[in-house]
């Protein structure tokens, strides 16, 4: 078995812009699997805010051991975007040796579309406004928030799609008395979930307190060693395959949470269809998926996912799995 690592770069359609900095690409690593008859693959989004790099990442797995098998990688590499891109490369491989789709492989049932949400970028309250009743159609909606002028962009967002459900992201940008003040105006305006307000080493101060609108572990849920953690905290978790460490990590978080009370989202980083492509299989039945990097490209893989009126689609064979 030989694996290779390279770097690709995909344009995306606009500046997307966060709380932590703007940015006009994506930049992934691919890993590709082979036996010699058949070649699996797999993409991860090496992450800054985890001290990731794309040098780092690469180092990580071409430091693999030869021979390594798959049952070996959680004791090789920590859960994070290397090991996502080993553990899907390799199950994409395992789908191809037996001629099967992924699903099948996996005992699982045919997974169907689920309605993802679409993120706006942090933007100028008109600007954001705006953004949003251009795609006032779409049923979802995310917001990027986390400055001291969230309340303008919320109120905002809302009046240019007043029917969309809204969940909102503070990428650990408020604080508990910031988020105090602004639950009741979440109420208000109809947000559906918030997603990490508090940062995750300081989220002591969600415990007791009021939560009218669902909160969301992000940054602070990794794996299944991240559950004991997030007691009290918070309702529901966020499952993404590049914290996980790949499709294997992010099934057994997802049946975990659910047997100790939580609601689940799945999401990603802003990678290519071929890195949301496994993690369609986790979003069955989410709360909230939120699986819309490929629509935040100016270019995508030769076999994209496809997303239509329901949703996000499941992988072809010619993508992944």
């Amino acid at each position: 078995m030989q694996i290779t690592v390279s770097r690709d770069v995909f344009r995306l359609a606009q500046v997307f812009t966060i709380s932590r900095g703007s940015r006009t690409e994506a930049q992934v690593l691919t890993v590709r699997v082979t036996d010699g008859a058949h070649t699996g693959w797999g993409e991860c989004v090496p992450y800054a805010r985890y001290d990731e790099t794309l040098d780092s990442v690469t180092a990580e797995i071409e430091g693999l051991p030869a021979g390594f098998s798959h049952d070996d990688l959680p004791c090789l590499l920590p859960a994070g975007a290397a090991r996502n891109a080993v553990d899907c490369a390799l199950w994409d491989l395992k789908a191809k040796q037996a001629g099967k789709r992924i699903w099948d492989l996996l005992g699982l049932e045919v997974p169907g579309p689920e309605i993802t949400a679409y993120t706006l970028s942090l933007a100028e309250p008109d600007q954001m406004r705006a953004d949003a009743a251009k795609n006032a159609h779409r049923p979802l909606l995310k917001i990027k928030l986390g400055t001291p002028d969230d309340m303008a962009r919320l109120e905002a967002v809302r009046a240019g799609a007043p029917d969309a459900r809204i969940i909102v992201d503070a990428n650990e940008g408020w604080s508990a008395e910031v988020y105090a003040d602004l639950a009741p105006h979440l109420v208000r305006l109809g947000v559906a979930l918030v997603e990490q307000p508090l940062p995750a080493g300081e989220d002591e101060a969600l415990i007791g307190m009021e939560r009218p609108v669902p909160v969301c572990a992000d940054e602070s849920c990794h794996d299944r060693a991240s559950l004991p953690g997030l007691k009290g905290k918070y309702d529901v978790v966020n499952i993404k395959l590049d914290k996980t460490g790949g499709l294997t990590e992010a099934l057994a978080l997802r049946d975990a949470a659910r047997a100790e009370g939580y609601s689940v989202m799945v999401g990603c980083m802003v990678g290519s269809s071929l890195a949301m492509a496994p993690a369609t299989l986790v979003a069955q039945g989410a709360m909230v998926t939120d699986l819309d990097g490929p629509l935040l490209l100016a270019e995508d893989r030769e076999t994209p996912l496809r997303f239509d009126e329901n949703g996000v689609h499941p992988p072809e064979a010619g993508l992944w799995g």
